[in-house]
This record gives C-alpha cells, sequence and structure tokens, in this order.
C-alpha cells in the first residue's frame, strides 16, 4: 500500500489550501457565508487524507472510502446551499482537487480478482465522470449561465425524465433501424467481400485503392443522394451507415486475413490443407483482433452516420431530427437530452463489443492481465 502514500499529494496540498481560502473568505464575509455543512465535510476529507500514511491495508481502502463520502457530503453541501460568493468558488476548488486525489487513490488500489476486480476498474473512471458533472452543475448555477447557452446536468436529467417517451421513439428510429440495420449489412458486406479479395489477389490491388477513395468521400455529401436514392424513413439512414462502416471492416479484415506468419501457412501446406481449411484453422483466427478493431471502429461510425444522416431529411422523429428542430427552438435541454442517449446507447454497444473480443480474443497478448 506504499504506492497509496504517494498518490496525489499536490492535489491534496492543494485541497488543504483550498479550503484554509475558503474558510478564511468566509470569516471575511466577503460576498456571502456558506453552508457549514461542506466546510466540515471539506475538514473531514482533509483530516482523512493527512492520517493516511499512518495507515496500512484494509484500514487504509476503509480511509479511502471515507474520503470518497467526505467528498460526497461536500459536493452536495456546496450544490445545494447559495452559490457565486468567493468562498463558493475556493470551496468548489478544494472539492475538484479532493476528487482529483481520489481518483488517484482509487486508480492505484491492489487489484482484486474475479468480478470485485471488475468493478474495482469502475471506480476511477465513475469518479472522474461524476467529477465532471459536478463541476458542470455548479459553473453553470453558479455564475447564472443562460439555459439557451448551457443547461445543467440537473435539468437535462429533469428532461430525461419528462421526455421519455419522445427519446424512446428517437432511439428506436435512429439507432436500431438505422445504425444498427446499417452497421449489420456494412459489417457482414465487408466481412464476405474481404474473404473474396483475400482469394483474389487482383482485387487487393485494384479494388482497395478504389474503397479508400471512396471512404474519404465527406457524409455531408453522401448523405443527401442517400436519402434522394432511398427515401426519407430509416432505409437511407441505414445507407449512409453501411458506406460509412464498409471499408474501414473491409480494411481492418483484409489486414487481419494477410497478419499470420509465413512459416505458420507453410505448416498448413504440409498438413496439405485446403484453402478453407486455412481461413479457418489458421487465418482467420489470428485475424480476430483486427476484426474486432474493425467492429469497434464501425460501431462508433454507425451511429455518427445515422445522426448526422437525418439532418438531410427523416420523417417527424429521430435523433437527428430532434437535435435540429429543438435547436431551432432553443430548446437546448432537449438537445442535450438525445445527445445523452446518443452517448449511452453508442457506449453500451461499444463495451458490448470489447466484452465479446475479451471472450473470443482470450489468447490475444492484448487481452492478458484484464
Amino acid at each position: 500500500m506504499n504506492v497509496l502514500r504517494d498518490s496525489g499529494g499536490v492535489q491534496g496540498l492543494g485541497m488543504v489550501l483550498g479550503l484554509l481560502a475558503a474558510v478564511a473568505l468566509a470569516l471575511a464575509g466577503a460576498g456571502g457565508q456558506p453552508d457549514v455543512l461542506p466546510l466540515a465535510a471539506l475538514l473531514g476529507a482533509v483530516l482523512i487524507w493527512l492520517s493516511m500514511p499512518r495507515l496500512s491495508g484494509a484500514v487504509q481502502i476503509a480511509a479511502t472510502g471515507a474520503l470518497a463520502l467526505a467528498l460526497f457530503l461536500a459536493a452536495t453541501g456546496l450544490t445545494a446551499g447559495p452559490m457565486g460568493h468567493p468562498s463558493f468558488w475556493a470551496a468548489v476548488v478544494a472539492v475538484w482537487l479532493g476528487a482529483w486525489l481520489l481518483v488517484a487513490l482509487f486508480a492505484d488500489l491492489p487489484r482484486s480478482s474475479g468480478l470485485m476486480g471488475s468493478l474495482q476498474r469502475l471506480l476511477a473512471p465513475l469518479t472522474f465522470g461524476a467529477t465532471l458533472l459536478w463541476l458542470w452543475e455548479v459553473t453553470v448555477r453558479g455564475l447564472d449561465v443562460p439555459r439557451v447557452i448551457l443547461p445543467a446536468p440537473s435539468a437535462i436529467w429533469e428532461r430525461i425524465l419528462r421526455s421519455t417517451d419522445v427519446l424512446w421513439v428517437d432511439f428506436v428510429q435512429t439507432f436500431v433501424k438505422g445504425a444498427l440495420s446499417g452497421y449489420a449489412i456494412g459489417v457482414g458486406a465487408a466481412l464476405v467481400f474481404a474473404l473474396v479479395v483475400d482469394r483474389h489477389d487482383f482485387l487487393r490491388r485494384g479494388l482497395l485503392p478504389v474503397g479508400n477513395f471512396l471512404a474519404a468521400l465527406p457524409i455531408i455529401g453522401t448523405a443527401p443522394i442517400m436519402v434522394m436514392w432511398f427515401g426519407f424513413d430509416w432505409p437511407s439512414k441505414a445507407a449512409v451507415v453501411v458506406a460509412m462502416v464498409f471499408f474501414p471492416m473491409l480494411v481492418n479484415t483484409v489486414q487481419g486475413l494477410a497478419a499470420t506468419e509465413a512459416m505458420q501457412r507453410d505448416l498448413m501446406r504440409t498438413y496439405s490443407a485446403t484453402w478453407g481449411q486455412g481461413l479457418l484453422k489458421l487465418r482467420l483466427p489470428a485475424a480476430m483482433p483486427f476484426i474486432f478493431n474493425g467492429l469497434k471502429i464501425s460501431s462508433t461510425l454507425a451511429l455518427i452516420g445515422a445522426i448526422v444522416a437525418e439532418f438531410f431529411g427523416s420523417p417527424t422523429r429521430g435523433m437527428g431530427f430532434r437535435i435540429s428542430t429543438e435547436v431551432g427552438r432553443l430548446q437546448l435541454d432537449m438537445v442535450w437530452a438525445e445527445i445523452a442517449v446518443a452517448a449511452l446507447a453508442g457506449s453500451l454497444f461499444y463495451g458490448l463489443i470489447a466484452l465479446v473480443e475479451r471472450w473470443v480474443t482470450f489468447w490475444h497478448p492484448s487481452q492478458r492481465g484484464r
């Protein structure tokens, strides 16, 4: 646990200085009086951090949890109390530096095995994300930023709760119908075409450069054409997604099929293996890291393509349609609600592919130790 004692020393010192500045400004009556709860919670966080070098083992891990609780109480107290005065901003800086310290402590905790280890790896990114959302909230509310410029996360969450029916219809239209269908068609076609290209070398030399050229075409140029060809409903969005994911998937698969060494291929020939047997037994398993790399890249491109394509024509539903419409109405909370749903859906889709990759390519060096 010595590594914990060396983690976040600068951030901890900054948290102490921020607390002292907040107390001094409060005593001087500079611009307003903060609540006692966040300052008391910050004091508790400072005392816990100062005591941690003398702790070890499970006691130090428990102290890290107590530090997280103290910072949470300080953050919620600052959010609920009066905002905007100098003491408030000093306390905000102290909590931010304390959260930075907490992220460093979580990242350096000894790794457990099994499910607990997997959950433990989420502590640092979740703390970092929660800190960003809290900073967003207190900055918008403390500076009285207009809602049409940037709504607070709490306002976005309230809009999500009020508009779940609309968000669900938009999610189905854009993600399920447009992005997923286009993703499946584009990825499937790319895999089949990669096998054909691998079988016939002249296609690799002749068509791949053309494919790279087509992949460089901007979506803002191809999307209106797809809308004219396939109509305003989801098939045109799926067509845009197919065009976006096909070539990245094709290039990664072709490179993966060529990743085996010459000695390995010669060994298969000494076994009198046919092209299909060599493909199934050697080259396709060796290409799996490249294939999953293409699948993950394509998962992000699919949702982006479906949303952007809706800007150029769609029925009265869909994430892209809703974003463009609500921006014109200055309903920025609804725009951010759509963005949040899209980000969550895209992250979960990417994470699902990454989980399948770990299960399929467990033998690869990139998956060892995870």
